[in-house]
């Protein structure tokens, strides 16, 4: 019974998932399409280091999934300007009447040292991880807001979260997931009037990005599509909230202030006047360093 009440919370949404052509995309949306969704699944077929364009890797998503139930269709289109992606709402909304949920999940790794970033380069990374989620929301927006509810899940990553996680070269990676992390932060604040939750997930799953080109047997993208389908659900009430996904497992997070402080001119800490003085209470000032 429970099941059946859970399986009923998508029955007739409209969902948009992003870079659903393979992968951890492709995992969301057969989720969603088995729970009863209308999806449309959205890829440009670009290669590993987010050039090119392939549109029979839409084509033969769409038609392996369409076994899963659901209603679905097809996209393949740019979506680092925003007329491409109010090209891929307006196909949402006219071929399905409405927009319930949109999952930005298109993406790419690239490696490029500081010295030799260029701004193809960067602005290719920028493009899918800035400007697309950004340009998505402004045009969903509207149709978000006459939804029951209404849900967005961004995607970041431990890479640009964690210093501990962080990897050479990875610079551009990390500004354009960072940013999902403060356009997460403010959307979530201006959805609340209208019942729009704004979520991101930082999953971790062996894809392409990782050079598997066979099933893993661990890390799988599967495991990963419980968590964002959580936060695509009615289930899901928090907003602003990031959930790490790996291997299964799931942790949420958020960047915290502390209780006391009164922003922007009490931050409950400690005073200083010298560069001096700050260099002797550093430790103290540290306070991530002290254990929770």
């Amino acid at each position: 019974m429970e099941q059946q009440r859970a399986d009923g919370l998508f029955k007739g949404k409209v969902a948009i998932v992003t870079g659903a052509g393979r992968g951890l995309g492709r995992a969301y949306a057969k989720a969603l399409l088995e729970r009863g969704a209308r999806v449309v699944l959205s890829d440009l077929g670009t290669d590993r280091a987010g050039e090119g364009a392939d549109q029979d890797l839409m084509t033969g998503a769409a038609r392996a999934l369409q076994t899963c139930g659901g209603q679905l269709i097809g996209h393949c289109g740019r979506l680092d300007h925003e007329a491409g992606c109010k090209q891929l709402v307006a196909l949402a909304v006219e071929h399905f009447g409405a927009l319930d949920i949109l999952i930005h999940n298109a993406g790419w790794v690239g490696y490029q040292s500081i010295e030799e970033q260029d701004k193809e380069f960067l602005e290719r990374a920028l493009g899918i991880n800035v400007r697309a989620p950004i340009w998505l929301s402004k045009h969903a927006w509207a149709h978000l807001k006459r939804s029951s509810a209404a849900r967005i899940v961004l995607t970041t990553s431990d890479r640009a979260m964690y210093p501990q996680h962080a990897q050479p070269g990875l610079t551009a990676y990390a500004a354009g997931k960072m940013a999902q992390v403060g356009i997460m932060n403010a959307l979530s604040m201006e959805g609340e009037a209208h019942g729009i939750l704004v979520n991101a997930v930082s999953p971790v799953a062996k894809t392409r990005m990782w050079g598997v080109t066979q099933p893993p047997e661990d890390l799988k993208p599967e495991w990963v599509a419980p968590g964002v389908l959580y936060l695509a659900s009615p289930l899901c009430r928090d907003t602003g909230v990031i959930l790490r996904a790996s291997n299964g497992q799931f942790t949420a997070t958020r960047y915290s202030e502390n209780p006391n402080s009164v922003y922007p001119k009490d931050l409950s800490r400690i005073a200083c006047s010298t560069m001096e003085e700050i260099a002797r209470k550093w430790p103290s000032i540290k306070e991530f360093d002290v254990a929770c």
